[in-house]
């Protein structure tokens, strides 16, 4: 989120700022850790040793002991940390930094920047294929999806429309990308080789599209956050304006309900029972 004030919230409380522990049985807070300065997304490390979160005030990513909670490290990148995600591969850790559009690929067990790759547009989230072979980055302000070789930390530039959250089926066939103020969920196939260069269309049928584009799902407002259950089959969104989570079917491409839940929710996880 960009620094300033939300006139629509209360000022923060950066003495709440911290990584909350859940016991996901009771559902309770059971601790708290502080991590650094207004932490945003985090994600865990390929051996479920650590947190690797996006601390957005101090350009930096922080590594954190999920068996004491302790720090265990702080890598600098640029301004604005947003989002963070982990090749399955390798275990290299990418974090999105949205001020000056920059992807940066961490090595966490040496604990330092690997490579710096450019994609401008004011990166958010980052997924990758089940294999680790690429990546796909949304980039809000530049309306589209950045495919990146994860391999060769290469930027290859596609199309998209305000972008937020990322995910992908369980057989890396499929990208999922909420798009925000567009209300929708673009669902993309992964197995396209061509570089798209149209925005997507908006859930009103608005745009051009392409063929890499499946299909465009209506959901609630500003859909931010998203999430698949264990089983691949439903996709949830977290609605951050209209205060409610989709629940959407993917084989049938629709959205089956809306649930409501507190004030501008922004991210969803599932726990497997």
């Amino acid at each position: 989120m960009a620094p300033g004030v939300d006139e629509n919230r209360a000022p923060a409380d950066k003495s709440a700022d911290g990584l909350g522990v859940i016991d996901p049985v009771a559902h309770k807070l059971i601790d708290r850790w502080h991590v650094g300065s207004d932490p945003e997304q985090f994600a865990i490390s390929k051996d479920g040793r650590f947190a690797i979160i996006a601390n957005e005030d101090d350009a930096s990513a922080s590594i954190v002991d999920l068996g004491s909670g302790q720090s265990r490290g702080k890598i600098k990148v640029s301004e604005e940390p947003e989002g963070v995600g982990v090749n399955p591969r390798n275990g290299e850790v990418y974090v999105t930094c949205e001020e000056k559009g920059e992807m940066f690929v961490i090595d966490p067990d040496q604990q330092r920047v690997i490579a710096k790759i450019e994609t401008g547009g004011r990166p958010r989230s980052v997924a990758f294929l089940p294999d680790g072979s690429r990546a796909y980055v949304a980039c809000e302000n530049g309306g589209y999806v950045a495919v990146i070789d994860a391999r060769s930390h290469k930027f290859q530039l596609p199309s998209g429309s305000l972008p937020m959250g990322t995910a992908v089926s369980h057989d890396g066939k499929e990208l999922y990308v909420s798009t925000g103020r567009g209300n929708a969920v673009a669902i993309i196939d992964t197995q396209k080789n061509e570089v798209p260069r149209s925005p997507l269309p908006s859930a009103r049928g608005e745009g051009e599209g392409e063929e890499w584009i499946v299909a465009m799902i209506p959901v609630g407002n500003r859909a931010w956050g998203i999430a698949l259950d264990p089983s691949g089959s439903k996709l949830y969104t977290a609605n951050g304006a209209s205060n409610d989570l989709s629940v959407v079917d993917l084989k049938s491409r629709k959205e089956l309900r809306r649930i409501k839940v507190g004030d501008g929710p922004w991210g969803i996880a599932i726990v497997s029972k």
